[in-house]
This record gives structure tokens, sequence and C-alpha cells, in this order.
């Protein structure tokens, strides 16, 4: 790859901004962390409701459509059975229900001061961007990457080509005045178990495939893990590589609550949340997803929801920036991240392809994923500060910067005791770190 390009990139706050990252970037000039719900109904009334909600909520917030998981798979025929049987789905069914039915949801609601972001999970979303915009939404999150390895089998392939379709379509409302929207969820690969530096790497690389295609308006995420130093660590190495490498686009990072087994108590639940926006604010990050105290029992409630917002927009509030790494200094999980995305720029030109290649070559590789096109040799671990640390890494191109690995079968006790790990943290020691059990 050559040379990265100078640090910098990020547009004057000073200057009013259009469209939903606009209205983020001007939130944080103003000193307020944006705090946003994962929030979906399938009726229009009851998504209406929930927009309410989340707007009038004691916090800086945006709004979210979550499809449902017909929608998400392209499955559009039994979403209209479910419908009209009268069946609740899982989220919002926004082809089905139409462009009419969902402008009058948002009429009102909607506006410069409250933006709405849809997000779905789909590895095939081309029906999913066109029924968006023909809404006149403009917002939305996912990724080649991202949303194809976690959540089925559709080939990698067929996800960068639909993903390449579906960026240049969105990228088009530009020249209609309007300034679409893309987050990548790369920051969240299966939520849990993978070393921050794949995760900082992938969605500075899904971020870099969308600029490939023409937007300009682009959020990066991150997903909470197992220690909140290394967090810190991994969002500076994030926010370092965005402003070497997005230099001409408008990027913020946003933040999620812990992405795997959630705490069970309401004490455990409020306080991994509450460490979330905390990380959020010491990192200057601008956007949180948050959790609710029901994520591990069933679907949260609209009032859960805003509770959870308020929560989190209470602790960011009484919290101050940390003194973090410095965009300069080269943290382990910096040199880990730059070396993987340099390795993978390398095989390509073009993003798409370089992805491809990539993961054939096994220089991604998620662990402990099951999707054919994914290698499957890496294997992670915990050490005794919580840290999740390379136990193998397979072709990763990381020998030169990985040091400490410890090559070793995972035994199945010791992957439920990994995953249950933080649940256990939060639950029962108050956030202390418990002993590793079954390794």
């Amino acid at each position: 790859m050559s040379g990265l390009a100078p640090a910098g990139g990020r547009a004057p706050a000073r200057r009013r901004r259009r469209g939903f990252g606009g209205f983020v970037l001007d939130a944080h000039a103003a000193g307020n962390l944006v705090v946003q719900p994962r929030m979906g109904f399938s009726d229009p009334g009851e998504m209406r409701s929930g927009l309410m909600a989340t707007k009038e909520a004691a916090a800086t917030t945006v709004g979210t459509l979550t499809l449902d998981s017909y929608t998400r798979v392209g499955d559009h025929e039994a979403a209209r059975r479910a419908l009209a049987a009268g069946l609740r789905l899982n989220g919002y069914p926004i082809v089905n229900h139409g462009p009419q039915t969902t402008g009058l949801m948002l009429d009102g609601i909607r506006g410069d001061d409250f933006p709405v972001q849809v997000r779905h999970g789909s590895a095939t979303p081309l029906a999913i961007f066109a029924a968006l915009i023909e809404a006149g939404l403009d917002a939305t999150e996912g990724g080649p990457v991202s949303y194809c390895l976690p959540y089925g089998r559709v080939p990698l392939a067929e996800s960068v080509r639909n993903w390449a379709r579906c960026c240049e379509l969105f990228a088009r409302l530009r020249d209609a005045g309007r300034e679409p929207h893309l987050e990548t969820f790369g920051g969240c690969m299966l939520g849990q178990l993978c070393p921050p530096s794949q995760l900082v790497a992938i969605s500075v690389l899904e971020a870099l495939f969308f600029r490939m295609y023409g937007l300009r308006s682009i959020s990066v995420s991150y997903a909470q893990q197992t220690n909140a130093e290394q967090d810190r660590e991994a969002v500076f190495a994030l926010r370092r590589l965005c402003a070497e490498l997005l230099p001409e686009v408008e990027w913020h990072v946003v933040i999620y609550a812990y992405m795997g087994v959630y705490p069970v108590t309401p004490e455990g639940a409020h306080h991994l949340l509450g460490r979330a926006a905390e990380l959020a604010v010491a990192t200057s990050s601008e956007r949180l997803i948050v959790k609710t105290v029901a994520e591990a029992h069933r679907i949260p409630t609209v009032a859960e929801n805003v509770a959870a917002l308020e929560h989190a927009a209470a602790v960011a509030a009484a919290a101050r920036p940390a003194r973090g790494p410095a965009l300069t200094e080269d943290t382990p999980t910096y040199l880990e991240a730059r070396a993987l995305v340099e390795a993978v720029l390398d095989l390509d030109a073009d993003v798409g392809r370089a992805l491809l290649r990539a993961f054939s070559h096994g220089y991604l590789d998620i662990p402990y994923c099951v999707h054919p096109d994914n290698r499957g040799r890496t294997r992670s671990r915990i050490d005794a500060e919580g840290r999740l640390q390379w136990a193998d890494i397979g072709s990763l191109p990381l020998a030169h910067v990985v040091e400490g690995v410890r090559p070793g079968g995972m035994t199945s006790s010791g992957l439920l005791d990994a995953l249950s790990y933080v649940q256990r943290r939060f639950d029962a020691s108050g956030g202390e770190l418990p002993a590793l059990r079954g390794r």
C-alpha cells in the first residue's frame, strides 16, 4: 500500500452540516453524546410511538427503524403473510409497508432535529435500500463483510456485489441535494471474542469500500469488548486510521454497548451500559448504541429503551474525556490494525476485490466464525487482565507485530466461559474481573 495520507480531513466544526452525519457532528461540537436505541416494531403506530418517545427522551437522540428478520433475508412474501395474519414481527418490514405507510409514520417526527436511521442486517439489501430511499430516508448501516459473515451462508462475493450496487444507488442521493449516511458494522463482528485490532481494521476497510462508491458521510463502529483500557486504545487507533485514510470524508465514531451475552440483572446491565457511555466520552466518540435491562430476556419495551437512553446520557454528562493514547502513539492495537489494513489494500486497488482475496488468503479471519468463506484458523483468548488477545493468528499478516501468542486448543468449556465472561463480571462481581474457568 502506498503511504498513508496525512492526518486530518474532518469538516470544520462550526458550520452546520446536512443529514444524519451532520446532526451527530453538530451535537458533538455542542458537547453532547448522541444516544440511539436498536428499536423496531412491525406495527406502524407502535413504531411511530417508539420514535416519538425516543425524540422526547431527556437526551440527545436519533431514531431507529430496526427491520424484521424476514426483510433482512429477503423473504418479503413471508413478511406479507405474517402481517396479513396479524402476527407481530421482530422489527419493521419497510419493504412490505411501502413508502406511503412509512412516510406517514415518520411525518412530523423525522426532521433536521431528529434524523432516523434504518438498521437491518442483510447481505442482500437492494430491496431495503430501494424502500428506504423511496420513503425519503437517507441513513442506514451494514457492510459487505459485517452483514455477511456473522448472519448466514450468503457467499462473500455475492455480498460484495450486492453492497457495491447499494452504495452506488445510495450515493446518487447526493445528486438530488441529499447527503446519504452509511455506517459500517465492521467493528462489531460477531459481537465478541474478536481481538480489537481486527474489528478496527474491518471497520476502516468497509468505510474505504463505501468511499470508493461515492459515499462521503460515513460512521465507523466499535463494539465494547472485555477490557476498558484496551477498548480506549482500540477507539483511538480507529480514529487515527480514519484521520489518515479518510481525509475527504465527513466521519464519526459510533460505540456499541457490549454485543455478547448480556448481564441478566438490572444492576449489571446498567453498569455495563454506563461503562459504554464512559468509553464514548473518554474517546471523544460521537454516538452510542445502547442496550437495555431486558436484553438478556426479551425484546425491550419502548419505556425500557427510553430508560437506557436517559441512563447513558446521564452517565456521559457526568463523565470527562480521558487522557488516552496520542493520535501519533504506535499502540499495539494501532500497529496490528494498520498491518491488517495495509496487507488487504496491497492485494488489489479495488477494495471489494481486496476484501475477497484477504479472506481467501486468511489475511482477515474471524475467530469462531463458521461462514464458509472464513478460514477459521484464528483463535482468541481473554488474558488475566480481561484483554482480548490472539491465541492463534493463522495466516494473519501479524507475525511481526503480535507478541505473546499462546497457541493451543480452546475447549468447549473454555469457549463457553469466555462467552459469559462479561455477563458474569457485571452480574456477580460489580465489574471486577472474575476468574476464567475451564481453560
